[in-house]
């Protein structure tokens, strides 16, 4: 098998001081960008985040309609069976939305290629810092706004980390434009929209591991 190339990245600590360097590997990083898989992969998450809830009524669905308006003949008026039928007022709906479900699928090869395709974009743009691990006894917004800030974080971060961390997540819940989330539910779209994403260092091996 092939050696994997890789990259480095500057780690930072807590208090946003250099504490060393990590290898980013290039197959990851540094991936030649499939644009089409991308954008495929992007509209998937879209169409599947629809609920597909909407209705309307057909003419058989709505309620009254049941006696013809008027004679069939005699009258002066174009013959009409029901004043339910679309043409009236009040009448049903001819070929509108019912409920469905929007879900595509996408292989997983190919839902992988296009989250490398998205994390090199990034990268590729200086997008991508790495801090340790951050303990925290107590929710403490401020240590995290301080340690984004440091990082040089943009106004849309995605923050991802290896688990689920209760006073973590507490901490960056209030920060405007922070949206935290596990490695493991990384995704091409969240990764497009931030403008910093920072991965802990367990989080990032995570995906190295899944992705390399």
């Amino acid at each position: 098998m092939a050696e994997t190339k890789k990259s480095s990245a500057t780690v930072y600590d807590r208090d946003g001081k250099e504490s060393g360097q990590v290898e980013l590997p290039e197959s990851v990083f540094n991936a030649p960008v499939n644009a089409a898989v991308l954008h495929q992969a992007v509209r998937r998450q879209q169409a599947n985040d629809r609920q597909g809830t909407h209705a309307t009524k057909t003419r058989g669905e709505v309620s009254g309609g049941g006696k013809k308006p008027w004679k069939q003949k005699g009258t002066g008026h174009a013959r009409q069976g029901s004043t339910r039928a679309p043409q009236w007022r009040h009448g049903g709906t001819v070929f509108g939305p019912h409920p469905h479900t929007y879900e595509q699928k996408m292989p997983r090869k190919q839902r992988r290629l296009a989250l490398r395709s998205a994390l090199s974009v990034k990268s590729q743009d200086d997008a991508v810092r790495v801090v340790e691990e951050i303990a925290l006894d107590a929710p403490k917004t401020r240590v995290i706004a301080d340690l984004f800030d440091q990082l040089g974080a943009g106004a849309r971060t995605l923050f991802v980390i290896p688990e689920h961390d209760l006073m973590l997540e507490k901490s960056t819940r209030n920060l405007a434009g922070v949206k935290t989330i596990l490695a493991q539910n990384l995704n091409p779209t969240d990764v497009l929209t931030a403008d910093t994403i920072i991965f802990t260092r367990s989080a990032l091996t995570q995906v190295e591991e899944w992705l390399a």
